[in-house]
């Protein structure tokens, strides 16, 4: 089995950004994810358009170009294809880790593909960037396995004319229920708090709370929900209960990091907030050899890391393993 010197864990913009640093520094980096290149982005809205400027997304020192002056998904994912392909790198995408052992220098990953069969890959350093969209914040509430529940939204078209429960009062939850709107959805908006949240888009804020204010949605807050049935949602507020005819239920009540998977290598999390012990300067966590990066540096506080500033963390990993081998004299 040969030996990479860096394996990324997670195939999105920061752990691509990771292995094209690593690949730029002279070294043999592969990148594993258990989904599709930038799965994450892969699962946004069809019709998502970025908060933020093509440059500010770039990795590699690759421009990103586009019609439009913000990116859309399927500008971003066209990107990091490229990405790829212009840096020649070493993905197996399709592998999920089911275990990382070893120590420094002689990390063992060991993976299982879509077909269930195992395989494993020696590296002398890990980088984990496995963001957070895979694992949705549950409700924890009877119903919300049901097959017209998710916590993902895609598209509005399928629910043209029918009744549609969007869960959640942040950016996700506001997007989506405008877009509905928009399509002849009838939407409505439970909202556990007693208004919008305050990271809303400045673009979002006035164009939901205006629809709000025309009965165009239909919006509950200080709401509970308390269970999922077939077609319909119950809640409750200062009101009592209520019924909500609901054809499909969306509960966009946000992600967290795979908080187990970093315990499971040993690397240690702040009780309260689930941060992961690091290196600021290096993002080299408790553990010998194996750095983190991206949004699962934030614990619980996912909107603290961005793409923007996620995608620099490859250069300072890098920049940390590459002095180790000038002062330790190589591996």
């Amino acid at each position: 089995m040969s030996t990479y010197d860096l394996i990324c864990i997670g195939a999105g913009p920061t752990g691509l950004a990771c292995a094209i640093e690593a690949k730029r520094a002279g070294m043999r980096p592969l990148v594993i994810d258990k989904g599709c290149l930038c799965n994450s982005l892969y699962h946004y809205p069809v019709n998502m358009v970025f908060f933020t400027t093509p440059e500010l997304l770039e990795i590699g020192d690759l421009p990103l170009t586009c019609a439009t002056e913000k990116p859309t998904r399927t500008d971003a994912l066209k990107y990091y294809r490229k990405c790829v392909e212009l840096y020649g790198l070493d993905l197996r995408l399709g592998h999920r880790v089911e275990s990382v052992e070893g120590s420094d220098g002689h990390f063992i990953v060991h993976t299982k593909d879509e077909q269930g069969i195992a395989a494993q890959f020696a590296a002398r350093k890990i980088a984990v960037a496995t963001g957070y969209y895979d694992l949705p914040n549950r409700l924890g509430i009877s119903g919300e396995d049901l097959p017209h529940v998710s916590h993902y939204y895609t598209e509005p078209h399928p629910f043209w004319r029918r009744n549609v429960v969007v869960i959640g009062g942040k950016n996700s939850a506001a997007e989506a229920a405008l877009d509905m709107y928009r399509t002849g959805v009838n939407v409505t908006l439970v909202h556990r708090r007693g208004e919008l949240g305050s990271t809303i888009k400045y673009w979002v804020r006035p164009d939901i709370e205006n629809r709000i204010k025309a009965g165009q949605i239909h919006a509950l807050f200080n709401t509970e929900v308390k269970r999922i049935e077939p077609g319909r949602v119950v809640v409750s507020n200062h009101t009592g209960e209520k019924v909500l005819p609901a054809d499909r239920v969306f509960a966009l009540t946000g992600y967290h990091p795979d908080f187990e998977f970093l315990r499971s290598m040993g690397i240690s999390l702040d009780v309260e907030t689930n941060k992961p012990s690091m290196n600021p300067q290096t993002h080299e966590s408790n553990v010998a050899g194996i750095y983190v990066a991206g949004v699962v540096i934030g614990g619980n506080h996912t909107s603290e890391i961005f793409i923007e500033n996620g995608r620099f963390h490859g250069k300072q990993i890098i920049a940390a393993i590459t002095g180790e081998r000038m002062q330790g004299g190589g591996d």
